[in-house]
């Protein structure tokens, strides 16, 4: 196993929307082992039941409780303002990884200019999903939703891989790179802010990586396509990222 480099912290940050029972999952996970030094962020989106918290006293654990619900890259850029860590991880409620690997993404981003890393995300029943994407253009969300052509963008096996960007389910950042490009963009409420943050990236000569030595499970929830409010962001954060409004 590869270890971490002295004095390595990584902070992960979970944003809850009343998903205590997935959060209350992925602490248990967690308390399996990771092979780094950690501590994780938990921000309360929307008051909850916090009963599950009681089971997690001895994790490293900081809870931020929203008094007003805020969008996907706000909590993330609060949660990374108080962060301790030189790497900071975002982490969906949703991902499941016992005996996380964290060492191996440590690793690939000790490479020159990278500056973000994600594991391989398989789904709960052992598929790979497309979370290495290329940049979004007209034609390809065309082939997408229209002629229903959602082949994976990249191809990988066991080494690291250059991709354009990471879909936010799981992704560590290099503190310092996170810090260049000022974070998220917090105009996106939600959806495509991942796609943006690396695009953003990318332009300041940055890497975006995926390393598949390391692998986490998606418990997909897929919001935007049962609920109306959740469509309506997509399609906001769609217009703004082609045209910038």
């Amino acid at each position: 196993m590869t270890a971490s480099p002295s004095g390595t912290l990584v902070t992960l940050s979970v944003v809850s929307h009343g998903q205590g029972a997935l959060v209350r999952h992925f602490l248990a996970d967690l308390r399996q082992g990771v092979d780094a030094p950690f501590e994780v962020i938990l921000t309360l989106n929307i008051p909850e039941d916090e009963a599950f918290l009681d089971e997690h006293r001895g994790l490293p654990l900081l809870v931020l409780r929203n008094r007003v619900p805020k969008g996907f890259g706000a909590n993330h850029n609060a949660a990374f303002r108080i962060a301790r860590g030189t790497h900071f991880a975002i982490v969906n409620p949703d991902i499941r990884a016992q005996r996380l690997r964290l060492a191996p993404l440590l690793e690939t981003l000790e490479q020159r200019r990278v500056a973000a890393c994600a594991p391989q995300v398989l789904a709960p029943d052992g598929r790979v999903e497309d979370s290495a994407r290329r940049f979004p253009t007209a034609w390809r969300l065309l082939r997408r939703l229209l002629l229903r052509r959602r082949g994976p963008d990249y191809r990988w096996g066991g080494d690291p891989v250059d991709v354009d960007w990471l879909a936010g389910m799981f992704v560590l950042f290099r503190r310092d790179a996170y810090e260049a490009v000022s974070g998220f963009d917090e105009r996106y409420f939600m959806y495509l802010e991942d796609v943006d943050i690396c695009r953003r990236l990318k332009r300041l000569g940055w890497r975006v990586v995926l390393d598949s030595r390391s692998t986490v499970v998606h418990f997909a929830q897929r919001r935007s396509h049962r609920d109306v409010r959740h469509l309506r962001w997509h399609l906001r954060s769609t217009l703004r990222y082609f045209t910038g409004i």
